[in-house]
């Protein structure tokens, strides 16, 4: 069993900057490929981006390429995303979610395929 705690989110100004962790505990998540989901009031949640066991395949919803990166640092068994250039549109409940490595990257934009999630962090963008 892992759990998943996500930390780091705020109030920010547009065009301003965010580091959101996610930190495992239970067991080591270099097993599993992590995503980052969000969902505004009133949305669905929606893909983010995700990253593999080994951090060498990372995917991003094209919203979010060029500004958010993710990455993971497995000895600290946590995984980032680190917000850049934020938009009022960004703001969102952000969720971190693991599923195992042997899924590949099939449906890794769809919610219902990972397997554990943590309980979201808030993100507000101020224009």
């Amino acid at each position: 069993q892992v759990q998943l705690v996500e930390s780091g989110g705020g109030l920010v100004q547009a065009g301003g900057s965010l580091r959101l962790s996610c930190a495992a505990s239970g067991r080591s998540l270099s097993s599993y490929r992590v995503g980052w989901f969000r969902q505004a009031p009133g949305k669905e949640r929606e893909f983010v981006a995700a990253i593999s066991g080994s951090s060498n395949n990372e995917v991003y919803a094209d919203s979010v390429k060029g500004r958010f990166t993710i990455s993971r640092d497995n000895a600290k068994n946590t995984v980032y995303l680190q917000l850049n250039v934020l938009k009022p549109e960004d703001t969102a409940v952000y969720s971190c979610a693991g599923r195992s490595n042997f899924k590949g990257d099939l449906g890794l934009v769809f919610p219902h395929t990972y397997d554990f999630w943590g309980q979201g962090t808030q993100v507000t963008v101020s224009s």
